[in-house]
């Protein structure tokens, strides 16, 4: 990807993405950025509102190691459901579902084949409980990690 920055007919991508793999080395997810910067990590969550996803992978991170599939779907969901606005839950036809493993194929859950899933975790206390309460936090989650363009550093470095 260094290519693209150091010569004149290439351009830096305009987007921001993350990739998830699984090969005989075990699990692995990457971020590249709009700038044609990529790292490797544990752990990461990018778009809008996503800070407060990151701050939960980050408090949960060394408690997953010894998780299951599902249990680290559920981590996924519940960091993907901080980011919503107090207003909004989290349900079958706003959310999808990539899971991918050791001795597993991809697999892509939609509509009906997420609810499963989601079952009990709008039972579960939200982070920051109230809207104002949560809209404060995430104003000083963002003061704090925000850098120059955008982007965010990777939180949880591969090891």
């Amino acid at each position: 990807m260094q290519v693209a920055t150091q010569r004149y007919d290439k351009r830096p991508y305009g987007v921001g993405l993350l990739l998830a793999g699984y090969d005989e080395d075990g699990p692995h997810i990457y971020q590249t950025c709009p700038s044609a910067n990529y790292y490797e990590c544990r752990s990461m969550a990018i778009g809008a509102r996503s800070q407060s996803s990151r701050t939960y992978l980050e408090r949960h991170l060394d408690d997953m190691s010894d998780c299951t599939r599902d249990q680290l779907v559920r981590h996924a969901l519940r960091a993907l459901r901080d980011t919503l606005p107090n207003d909004v839950e989290l349900n079958s036809k706003n959310c999808s579902l990539a899971v991918i493993g050791e001795g597993e194929e991809l697999q892509i859950f939609d509509d009906d084949a997420v609810g499963p899933y989601l079952e009990g975790l709008d039972q579960e206390e939200r982070r920051g409980g109230t809207a104002a309460a949560a809209a404060k936090g995430e104003e000083e989650e963002e003061g704090d990690d925000a850098t120059e363009g955008g982007e965010q550093p990777p939180q949880a470095p591969a090891q």
